[in-house]
């Protein structure tokens, strides 16, 4: 069976294109979309893989992961798919020779250059979804800069927990002006969105959305003047593996012992090899 490059037909890619660009123009705007059925699970990010394939050139380089791995059950359906779909996109498991980046739940813990695409999948797109439950209502909050809600949110959790335990999902203002939700990328991702040279695409398949972060935009968490936003603590930790400090480390339990690994597997590798990689600069931890 023979099928159309990229599996989306022409009339799709073009009208994701557009939204794109409109997306892009309106940094953390929520666009609607036609988002049309994937042959792949619910779940799988059909949002992000439509923005994907909408953008593939034929001598594109695609790298795809999920919380950091390559290898996991998610990014190898979205391979297969694009290999019997793009034949002529090159795959790689090498952040470095990427062109565009599909993930889900993480952002490469080496920093992105300016030719470089990543795309998120999103599964809620809409960061007011916590303090209020109608559309309509968040669609005129969004238009009248009313976030009053969401600082409300995070002072209950201050008064109730002592601190904001808002793990994924951050809420972060772009550009001085939409609130937006990042995806459920950790805490410790999050200021790397601020001034990136990449660009930034977010799709949600379900709820019909695409927005963006273009290259050097400004992006903040939500915070208050006495109490800043922190990420995780990852001091006094180091990867079992590369023995890498200061990455965002996942916990792994073997044989009753409690150890780190590195949530960026192909970072790990080149960190095993000696391999030097260039890393986010001007973040700030705490």
């Amino acid at each position: 069976m023979k099928y159309n490059f990229a599996y989306l037909d022409e009339d799709t890619k073009k009208e994701i294109r557009r939204k794109i660009l409109k997306a892009v123009a309106i940094p953390g705007h929520q666009i609607p979309f036609g988002s049309r059925v994937m042959p792949l699970a619910k779940g799988f990010g059909t949002g992000g893989l439509q923005i994907t394939l909408s953008i593939l050139k034929k001598n594109d380089i695609i790298k795809v992961i999920d919380q950091g791995r390559d290898d996991s059950l998610n990014p190898t359906n979205i391979k297969r798919l694009i290999k019997k779909t793009a034949p002529s996109v090159k795959i790689t498991d090498n952040t470095t020779d990427a062109t565009v980046i599909q993930t889900r739940h993480r952002i490469p813990e080496q920093r992105l250059k300016k030719h470089q695409i990543l795309v998120l999948q999103c599964p809620f797109p809409e960061p007011l979804r916590w303090v209020e439950k109608s559309e309509a209502k968040t669609r005129k909050m969004h238009a009248e800069m009313d976030y009053s809600k969401a600082y409300l949110y995070l002072y209950e959790h201050l008064l109730r927990y002592g601190e904001v335990l808002i793990g994924t999902r951050y809420p972060v203002m772009v550009n001085n002006r939409y609130l937006m939700d990042p995806t459920p990328i950790p805490r410790w991702d999050i200021p790397k969105l601020n001034y990136a040279e990449c660009l930034f695409l977010f799709g949600a398949g379900r709820e019909k959305r695409i927005y963006a972060v273009p290259p050097y935009t400004k992006v903040e968490p939500l915070e208050f003047e006495d109490y800043k936003f922190r990420t995780e603590d990852m001091s006094g930790k180091r990867c079992e593996l590369c023995g890498s400090e200061n990455v965002y480390l996942d916990e792994v339990i073997k044989d009753g012992q409690r150890y780190y690994v590195c949530s960026d597997s192909n970072f790990c590798e080149k960190m095993r090899k000696g391999i030097k990689v260039e890393r986010w600069e001007n973040v700030v931890r705490s």
